[in-house]
């Protein structure tokens, strides 16, 4: 058997980091076995249909890296792939069930559905009480003639028990009375949700349903429809949640349900904050799965080594939480790992924001990489290029290189005169630097520090003194370092 796996999304507006983990396992199970992985967009909730979700969804798999082999887009041998083009296929599905005795026609308006709420105990979920489930034919009949409106209801089983098997969960077991006799057609004429799924992911030849774990008390009505049409029930595969972690008034760790009130949940909103949607995929491929073999332990993934590596039996139970700091590490990793080529195509927008000549490429380069996390951070930490920000003199003094403003004075008065007349690379800064430094008898980090400290202003920067100075360049570096000496010795310079 070819396995088949899809990815339904609801176009309502963006992708949540959830919705795109289920979005890759169901990706990765199929290439994984060398099947099929189809997309199809599930638009029949108009309520909460946003213009223009449609394209957010294709351009985050695109993003991604998740490709469909069939799809609205693309076509394929079961379309249409918009369940808005397929209203004309579940009535007649609905009808079947009807006219087998499995499913009824239920004319109960709004507010008697709404009195049923309004009367049961405070806390209490209510459920349809099943009043026009054994109505009379002449009953039925009459209601029709009548104009009245109606929904489809499936005839949920009342007794016993509802049993089948996840690959993730094992066995799971629900009392039918949990049950309730689910819409499957809307008074609109619109199939609900799990109705159009089962139906469409069976006429898709859907081999494997992949989908949160929230689904897991659900299932049996999903297995019901199935049952009443004789069709064979899919493998499913339920994931554990992503929770988010927040700290209460007290100082204590709260684990919830991951929401926007952790931090950004979807994926757009983590590519504008500077994440690679590589480095997303790879993170969130590891929340609730861990790789076995040749791979275990290993924590960096192309999207090649992910298909390889993913099995479903590493899908773990529990719920997994959503750890910024360490989707920054993986992050780190990736940049730390590009050539230079991609590195500068990634850095080289936010170079142009501040100006800086594409010599300085390779060298900004070899300063970033290892202290970045994120190329968003590249403003912040160069912003000392585009102005000479306002701080004061106390910066000159530092413990550690026993630097204070004395000397600080003294040896900016020195060596200014020098970078005036040298070669402006960083061999000869930092040899006339050193040397002035030997010469003195002092420690390096003695000079270096009010020098770097006078020409960018704060205290701390991506690279080491001569690497300030050169990016600077000779004219702009002197007058930096005479600001400095100027604050130091309370002369005014311009």
């Amino acid at each position: 058997m070819k396995i088949r796996t899809r990815f339904a999304p609801s176009p309502t507006g963006f992708m949540h980091v959830g919705n795109l983990r289920t979005a890759l396992y169901e990706y990765l199970t199929a290439k994984h076995e060398g099947g099929t992985f189809v997309l199809r967009i599930e638009d029949t909730d108009r309520e909460r249909y946003v213009e223009g979700a449609t394209d957010v969804i294709y351009n985050t798999l695109k993003t991604a890296g998740i490709t469909h082999d069939e799809g609205p887009d693309i076509g394929g041998d079961y379309g249409p792939y918009v369940q808005s083009e397929r209203l004309s296929l579940y009535r007649p599905y609905a009808e079947q069930l009807v006219n087998e005795g499995k499913a009824y026609r239920c004319f109960c308006s709004k507010e008697r559905l709404e009195s049923l709420r309004a009367s049961a105990p405070e806390g209490t979920v209510v459920g349809y009480d099943r009043h026009c489930r054994d109505l009379s034919e002449e009953e039925i009949k009459k209601n029709l003639e009548e104009g009245i409106p109606y929904v489809i209801r499936q005839k949920a089983p009342l007794t016993g028990e509802s049993k089948y098997h996840d690959m993730v969960y094992g066995d799971i077991v629900i009392p039918n009375e949990e049950l309730d006799d689910q819409i499957l057609i809307k008074a609109d004429g619109f199939p609900t949700y799990n109705f159009a799924n089962v139906i469409d992911d069976h006429t898709m030849g859907i081999t494997h349903v992949i989908r949160g774990s929230e689904y897991l008390s659900s299932t049996p009505k999903y297995n019901a429809l199935y049952e009443a049409f004789g069709w064979d029930i899919p493998t499913y595969i339920h994931l554990p949640l992503i929770m988010g972690k927040t700290v209460d008034e007290n100082g204590e760790t709260v684990v919830s349900k991951l929401s926007k009130r952790h931090g950004s949940t979807g994926f757009n909103d983590l590519i504008n904050e500077g994440f690679l949607p590589e480095a997303i995929i790879n993170y969130i491929a590891l929340l609730g799965w861990a790789p076995a073999g040749e791979y275990e332990n290993r924590e960096i993934f192309s999207m090649d080594e992910l298909i390889k590596a993913f099995d479903i039996g590493g899908i773990s139970k529990s719920p997994s939480v959503f750890d910024y700091d360490k989707l920054e590490w993986v992050n780190a990793e990736y940049i730390k790992n590009m050539d230079s080529d991609t590195f500068n195509s990634h850095a080289a927008p936010y170079y142009d924001e501040l100006g800086i000549d594409s010599a300085h490429y390779a060298l900004l380069e070899e300063m970033l990489k290892p202290r970045i996390t994120r190329f968003t951070q590249i403003p912040e930490k160069l912003s000392f290029l585009k102005e000479l920000a306002s701080y004061d003199i106390e910066l000159f003094t530092h413990k550690k290189s026993k630097s204070s403003a004395e000397s600080s004075t003294a040896i900016l008065t020195d060596v200014i005169p020098m970078l005036e007349n040298v070669s402006w690379d960083r061999e000869s800064i930092m040899n006339v630097l050193t040397g002035y430094a030997e010469a003195k008898e002092y420690k390096n980090a003695l000079v270096m520090w009010p020098v770097r400290v006078a020409a960018a202003g704060v205290a701390v920067t991506p690279g080491g003194c001569a690497e300030v100075l050169i990016l600077l360049g000779r004219d702009e570096s002197v007058r930096r370092l005479k600001i400095g000496l100027s604050k130091l010795t309370n002369k005014e310079t311009n």
